[in-house]
C-alpha cells in the first residue's frame, strides 16, 4: 500500500514495554509530538494501549516476548514491515526480581530478567542502530534506573542489569557521536507502576512508599532524548539527590541505604 505524503513526512518511533507504566507514557509522548508509533509488549494489554493511543497518527502494536531471541527478531521484522526508517526507539521493556539472591529468588526468574533487560536491549539496539548509522540519523533511549549508580541488595540482578544499560548507553553514545545518532539513558527512581508488585516487593519500604508519576518520568525522558542529552535522572528531586550522593559515597554505604528500602519486610519495620 502506497504511503500518503503526510505519512512519508511523519517521524516513526518504536517503544518496547509499552502496555502500561513508563513505556505507555513514552509512547504517548511520541504520539502527542507528531510521531507514528509501533509499540510492543508481551501481555494482551498492548492491543488496548494502541487503541488508547490512537489519534491522528498511525499507532500499531505487536504482542511479543522480547526475552526470547525469536521475539526480538519478530519485532524487528514488524519494524521493517512498517515501511519507514526508525527515527527514534525507546528500549524500555524490563522486569524486576526482589528478594535475597542466595535464599529466596529463583534462578529462572533472574535469567529471564537478564534476557529481557540486557540481552534484548543489546539485540534490538544492534539491529536498529545499524540502520540509523547508514542513514546518519536517529535517536535511541534506554530505560536504565538510579539503581544503576549504586549496589542494589535484594534487587541484585536487577540493579546490575540497569548498571549494564547505563554503561552500554554511554559507550554506544560515544561510538555514534560523529554519525548523527544520539543515545540517551533514562534513569527513573521508584515510579508508580506495576513494577514492584510484579517483582514481589509489596512488603518493602520502596514498594509501599509514595512514588513518581510515570507521565512526568516519560516526559522528562522524551525531552532529554529530543535534546540529545546523554542521560537524565527523572522524577522527584529526591532521585537526583540520591544519584548525586551515590557518586561521592562509598559503595558499602550506598548498598546499606538501598537495603533499607528493598529488604523484604522493610515496609512494616520501624525505621
Amino acid at each position: 500500500m502506497a504511503l500518503s505524503e503526510q505519512q512519508k513526512t511523519r517521524p516513526f518511533a518504536v517503544v518496547t514495554g509499552a502496555s502500561s507504566g513508563i513505556g505507555y507514557e513514552l509512547a504517548k509522548q511520541f504520539v502527542q509530538n507528531g510521531y507514528d508509533v509501533l509499540i510492543a509488549a508481551e501481555d494482551d494489554g498492548i492491543t488496548e494501549a494502541a487503541r488508547a493511543l490512537g489519534g491522528s497518527g498511525r499507532v500499531e502494536s505487536v504482542k511479543v516476548d522480547l526475552a526470547r531471541y525469536e521475539g526480538v527478531e519478530l519485532l524487528y521484522a514488524k519494524i521493517q514491515a512498517f515501511g519507514r526508517p526508525v527515527d527514534a526507539i525507546a528500549l524500555n521493556a524490563g522486569v524486576g526480581v526482589g528478594g535475597a539472591f542466595a535464599q529466596q529468588t529463583r534462578l529462572e526468574d533472574e535469567l529471564n530478567l537478564i534476557a529481557l533487560n540486557v540481552t534484548s536491549s543489546v539485540h534490538l539496539a544492534k539491529r536498529v542502530s545499524r540502520d540509523m548509522v547508514q542513514r546518519k540519523s536517529g535517536r535511541i533511549l534506554f530505560t536504565s534506573s538510579i539503581a544503576a549508580v549504586m549496589p542494589a541488595p535484594f534487587e541484585a540482578v536487577y540493579g546490575a542489569s540497569k548498571a549494564f544499560l547505563l554503561s552500554f548507553s554511554e559507550a554506544l553514545r560515544n561510538e555514534l557521536a560523529d554519525v548523527g545518532v544520539t543515545v540517551t539513558a533514562l534513569m527513573p527512581g521508584p515510579t508508580e507502576t506495576n513494577f514492584f508488585h510484579r517483582a514481589g516487593m509489596d512488603d518493602t519500604q520502596v514498594g509501599q512508599d509514595e512514588k513518581d508519576d510515570p507521565a512526568q518520568v516519560a516526559r522528562q525522558g522524551f525531552e532529554a532524548l529530543m535534546a540529545g542529552k546523554d542521560k537524565v535522572v527523572a522524577g522527584s528531586f529526591k532521585n537526583r539527590a540520591m544519584a548525586a550522593a551515590a557518586q561521592v559515597m562509598p559503595d558499602p554505604a550506598t548498598a546499606h541505604l538501598h537495603r533499607k528500602m528493598s529488604e523484604p519486610g522493610s515496609g512494616t519495620k520501624k525505621q
